[in-house]
């Protein structure tokens, strides 16, 4: 992530608030604070691509975001927290019980790039474990990986055959070398 577009370690850890008060107002039913809030660093308020990220017990617990940046990175962070903790299709809604052992990560992601290369070996070349989130494309189906994921998948084949199956893919797609695909960097904090 370029030095511009960088966030420190006190934005994090404001934009981690502003996730879990959010989802807290949400699953207490509190009213929400209608106090102004102060606004540390003008780049809240630029359009950036962002992920929420909950766990419990270190297990996945709700992702949720967007690439392609929709609204503010603050308002990003807002919905895509909300998003997690309720609207992930592969869980029930956070529950009140749950609540208390829930750990939050923020992602903040630079614009994807696309990625060319030749066939499967080039691409297994490119790819920067640790470093990149991977989107891949063919057709209606379309799936992404964060750079977190490199730590449970380090293989770089075993990563862009998970990412295949996620995306409804056959997991051996990405061998083929007819997959769109394109990369991006990603700031990340965590509770």
């Amino acid at each position: 992530m370029t030095d511009k577009g960088k966030l420190t370690d006190n934005d994090g850890k404001y934009l981690l608030d502003i996730a879990r008060k959010t989802i807290q107002q949400v699953l207490f039913e509190q009213k929400e604070d209608k106090q102004q809030e102060e606004v540390l660093n003008p780049v809240f308020t630029k359009p950036r691509g962002t992920f929420a990220t909950l766990t419990i017990n270190g297990n996945l617990r709700g992702c949720i975001g967007h690439i392609i940046p929709q609204e503010s990175l603050i308002e990003g962070i807002r919905i895509n927290a909300i998003n997690a903790a309720f609207r992930d299709p592969r869980f029930a809604p956070l529950t009140r019980e749950e609540w208390k052992n829930v750990k939050i990560e923020v992602s903040i992601l630079t614009d994807p790039q696309p990625l060319s290369y030749s066939d499967a070996k080039d691409l297994l070349e490119k790819l920067r474990p640790g470093t990149d989130g991977v989107i891949i494309k063919k057709g209606i189906y379309e799936s992404t990986f964060l750079p977190q994921v490199w730590e449970q998948l380090p293989e770089k084949e075993h990563f862009l055959t998970h990412l295949c199956l996620k995306a409804g893919l056959k997991g051996e797609e990405w061998r083929k070398g007819d997959l769109k695909v394109s990369t991006y960097q990603v700031q990340a904090f965590e509770e």
